[in-house]
């Protein structure tokens, strides 16, 4: 069994502010030395479930920021390390390697979702995300990208808003790991930080045993993307076959969702050119 596991920083056990996860500012250097040797735990707790539940390769996608958090040297032996920016499919990048199962692990809801630690859709640039006319996280997209390659995914860990938003979406069968109660965007009741690495490694062992079916977008498929500032819009709206469908409104429709999720990409990052 090959499993690929994509793992966040939001979603991870104590972690209830952006200084803990920015890689960026010098004011944070020390917050986020710490958690992102927690990010790498609880990393390494889904690869050792995967391993009790028979897997014979394991690929970490480092899928937060920069994506050069996960700590190499502290990183089970048993995987390999994918990390670095920018990568074709960021925080799916490897998925098409032909995989039997994937976990999410640090995940987070969507943004505008009441509740959920630190909620956002890939940059604060985007307000909303709609799939089809539905609203759309990080977990969903990239669910939906997975499932493009016949990847079900397993199991999603992080706080109860993201698990709902699991549920939801993919259905009873996928298994989720709450690893803190959300009591707003910047605060949380979390398991101690072994304590969450045991649950998620059980939960990952579990839901290998027996994954659930692949989720999949349909053919043809629309994503639109509300950007916050009418300038951001004005220069997503730069990717060809993108049509403006309102004042801060970006959308684009593809038959095949892997050109959706790269047209989305390029949407996105775009947007951040805007002043």
């Amino acid at each position: 069994m090959r499993v690929y596991v994509s793992v966040d920083m939001e979603g991870i056990a104590g972690v209830v502010h952006e200084d803990q996860t920015n890689p960026v500012d010098p004011r944070c250097a020390a917050e986020y030395a710490r958690f992102r040797r927690l990010m790498t735990r609880e990393a390494n707790a889904a690869v050792e479930g995967a391993l009790a539940a028979g897997a014979t390769r394991v690929v970490v996608n480092d899928a937060h920021w920069f994506m050069r958090n996960l700590l190499a040297e502290e990183l089970h032996e048993a995987a390999e390390l994918v990390s670095g920016d920018p990568k074709p499919l960021s925080m799916m990048e490897g998925i098409g390697e032909g995989f039997d199962a994937a976990c999410f692990i640090g995940y987070h809801a969507m943004a505008g979702t009441a509740g959920a630690v630190l909620d956002h859709t890939y940059t604060d640039r985007v307000a909303h995300a709609r799939l089809n006319g539905a609203p759309i996280g990080e977990l969903g997209l990239n669910a939906a990208l997975a499932g493009a390659h016949g990847v079900p995914v397993a199991l999603v860990s992080g706080d109860q808003a993201v698990a709902a938003e699991a549920r939801a979406l993919l259905g009873d069968t996928v298994t989720t790991a709450v690893v803190k109660e959300a009591i707003g965007r910047q605060a949380a009741r979390s398991l101690a930080p072994a304590a969450a690495c045991a649950r998620i490694r059980e939960a990952a062992e579990a839901a290998l045993r027996s994954p659930p079916a692949p989720w999949r977008a349909p053919s043809p498929s629309t994503i639109e993307a509300e950007f916050r500032f009418t300038t951001q819009a004005e220069l997503a709206e730069l990717v060809p076959g993108s049509v403006r469908r309102g004042p801060r409104t970006v959308a684009f429709t593809h038959d095949d969702y892997v050109a959706l999720y790269r047209a989305w990409r390029a949407m996105y990052n775009l947007a951040g050119c805007a002043l």
